[in-house]
This record gives C-alpha cells, structure tokens and sequence, in this order.
C-alpha cells in the first residue's frame, strides 16, 4: 500500500467527509427526548444510513491510502460540521472555535501534501 493520493481517493475522502457531516446533522435533528423517541424518527435513521454510506466508502479509502495519512484528512469534518451547524442551526462559532478550526484545517493540508 501506498500514501499516494489520487484525485478519485481525494474525492471520495471528501465524500466521507461530507457523509459524517449530513450524519452528524441528522443526528442534532433527531435528538430530543429518549433513545427510544429518537429512533422513532426518519432523520435519525436517515444519520444511520449516512453512517453505513460512509463506512463503506472509507473502507474503500483504505484499501488505497495509508490510515497514516487518510485518517488526518478526516478532521476536515470538524470544520465541516462546525459550519453545517453555523449555517443550519445557528450555532455560534467564537473567534477562538475559529482559530481551532483554522489550525485544524492547516494541519489537514500538511498532512496531505506529504500524501501527493
């Protein structure tokens, strides 16, 4: 196994990222009550359907990338959560969430460029 990126495994990290992060949100749309009332509802298990989408697709990422340099790439869904929920729920993000998520993002960038 190779660290090399491709564009086509670069997409499909990017399509996992964007997987957690509909996931993510499905979840926050679904949890009020008990377990059992959040179960009871379509967004909750349209999150869990998300999650197995995903699941599969980084499966398939790892058989091209090392976990090394993949699983970095992943913390780019902090930051896309963190906007999904600025956006979607109203969610404030203080100057210093901003500054995590910043370095966050930079840190994904150097970890991938040791990938290409």
């Amino acid at each position: 196994m190779t660290a090399t990126l491709t564009i086509g495994t670069l997409l499909l990290i990017l399509f996992c990222i964007l997987a957690e992060t509909a996931r993510e949100l499905c979840f926050k749309l679904g949890a009020e009550g008990t377990l059992f009332q959040a179960l009871a509802r379509p967004v909750v298990w349209l999150g869990i359907l998300f999650w197995a989408v995903e699941l599969l697709a980084w499966t398939r990422v790892l058989e091209k990338v090392a976990l090394s340099v993949a699983f970095p790439l992943m913390a780019l869904s902090y930051a896309a959560i963190a906007a999904a929920s600025a956006i979607v729920f109203k969610e404030m993000i203080n100057p210093r969430h901003a500054l995590g998520i910043c370095l966050v993002t930079i840190g994904v960038v150097c970890v991938g460029a040791t990938g290409l």
